[in-house]
């Protein structure tokens, strides 16, 4: 079974915590997929990656540059995994139970959703998420940013 994991942004912005994610992902070995809801919001992604930090590097890629399949971070707006990813990330309402219920497009271990506490809609679209991957036999758990910035484990959903 997938881990699906929240994560409920609280104090730092997407482009300021998912960076560091993303960083532990690869340092783990792990292909990533990111799965963004709009073409728009995943170009404005891919040009941020490329320069959001001078010192480092994140080695990412989408369908348009051309063989998907080798991007250690593989950016998309579908439910496609041409990468076989390990961790699929799912930002600005992105849907994640189409994709992790269908094993073509699932990861082979985890599932982050990172939404914006400060945007009602990304709230509300996370609390449906949890409960219909609740329903479909998931476990999820759920973060939250502590005064520190950390992740602190808040709820863990057990299945009987």
């Amino acid at each position: 079974m997938i881990d699906v994991s929240f994560y409920h942004l609280t104090r730092r912005t997407l482009e300021q915590a998912l960076p560091v994610l993303l960083e532990k992902s690869l340092a783990r070995g792990w292909r990533v997929a990111l799965q963004a809801s709009e073409a728009a919001r995943l170009k404005k992604l891919d040009d941020f990656l490329w320069s959001y930090d001078p010192e480092k590097f994140l080695p990412h890629g989408t369908r348009a540059d051309g063989a998907p399949e080798t991007q250690p971070i593989y950016l998309t707006h579908q439910s496609d995994n041409p990468n076989g990813a390990d961790v699929r990330f799912f930002i600005g309402g992105a849907l994640a139970p189409p994709a992790l219920n269908d094993p073509a497009c699932a990861p082979k271990a985890r599932a982050v959703l990172m939404f914006d506490g400060s945007d009602a809609a990304e709230l509300q679209a996370a609390r449906g998420q949890w409960k219909e991957l609740r329903d479909a036999g998931f476990e999820p758990v759920y973060f939250q940013e502590d005064d520190s910035g950390r992740w602190e484990e808040k709820k863990r959903e057990k299945l009987a």
